[in-house]
This record gives structure tokens, sequence and C-alpha cells, in this order.
């Protein structure tokens, strides 16, 4: 007697998408090693090592964004729970202030002022996946700081998976948050690059 093999409930296609519980089992059970990794539409992507010109201009922001401490709460390379299977980690989050500093839970879309991806080898992932991610997230402005073109990239006014509105601000001009007023300066923020 000759076995059927049924293959109509699955095909080549079919992935295993994890949800940010299990992602939290993995870490907690030692499965990355302290790798970089973030959880986005339930697939685990590696993060880019951080090189000098990344680090100095997170700094550089850091230190803008101290000014806003008052008004909204930051996070700097912290995770902010999308869904229940999603909770990528930017490079800055600009959120409503809250006083518990979001203790009991992540911040989510709805408390997001403002997200920044300081870009230098992930560039390409900051805007194929990020964009169209955060879009239909409802992230109602992102930027991408792009370190090897020296600009910033402003998106806004989420629709579906993508932005409205995009910006791209350059040498001798500053980028200016909607909802917060937070101004960065092109010039300062890639000076001695």
């Amino acid at each position: 007697m000759t076995a059927r093999i049924d293959i109509s409930k699955k095909s080549i296609d079919d992935k295993r998408l994890f949800t940010v519980e299990e992602y939290y089992k993995m870490g907690k059970a030692g499965i990355f090693d302290s790798e970089r990794v973030e959880l986005i539409n339930g697939i685990i992507y590696y993060m880019s090592p951080i090189r000098s010109p990344h680090n100095g201009c997170v700094a550089f922001i850091n230190e803008e964004l101290l000014e806003f401490k008052k008004i909204a709460t930051i996070f700097c390379q912290g995770p902010v729970r999308f869904a229940d299977n999603s909770e990528p980690e930017p490079d800055f989050t600009i959120a409503h202030f809250r006083k518990d500093k979001y203790k009991s839970s992540h911040p989510t879309p709805k408390d997001v002022y403002l997200l920044i991806e300081v870009a230098d080898s992930s560039l390409k992932k900051d805007r194929r996946l990020k964009v169209p991610f955060y879009a239909s997230g409802g992230i109602n402005e992102y930027w991408v700081v792009n370190i090897p073109d020296q600009q910033i990239e402003i998106f806004r006014h989420p629709k579906k998976n993508d932005y409205q509105e995009k910006i791209i601000v350059k040498k001798g001009e500053s980028a200016t948050c909607e909802t917060i007023g937070f101004t960065l300066s092109v010039d300062d923020l890639f000076e001695y690059l």
C-alpha cells in the first residue's frame, strides 16, 4: 500500500512566526546569547552592530532630547509593543509623559509622539521594513537619521502601510517634530563626520 503525503495544509512559503511571549521565553532561556535582536511581525531580526558614527549620533540626539523630559518620556533603544507579535527597539521613542516611566508596560503606538532610527548599516532595513511597519502600526511621525547621506528623512501621517508626507532634511536645515516641537539641526548632528 502506498501512503499519500498531504501537502495541502502547508506550503514552502509558510513560516513559523513568534509571539512576544515566546520571544521573551527564548531570551530568558539564553537562546540569543547577548545578540541584539528585535521582533517585527513575528520574525526575529538581527540588529546591526553599533559603530562609532551611530553611537555618537545617538549620544548627540539624547542630549538634545533632555529638555523635553518634563513633557515626554524618552527611551533610548527600548522596546515599543505593537501587537502580540511585534516589539521593535527603535533608537529613540519619544512618548507621552507618564510619571511611572512605563514601568508597568512598554509604550504602544498610541503613546508615541516620534520614533527615531539612526541608520548606518541598517539604512535599508530602516526604510524598507520599518517605514511600512511603523505606518501600518499608526506611528504618526518617524525619522531616519541617515548617516551615509548625512540627512534626516521624515515620514509623517500614516495611511495603511505608507506615509503621506516624506521630507528629506539636508545640511543647512533642521528637522522639527510636529507634535512636540523637538528640533534637530542637521549640521550640528553630523558635525565631525
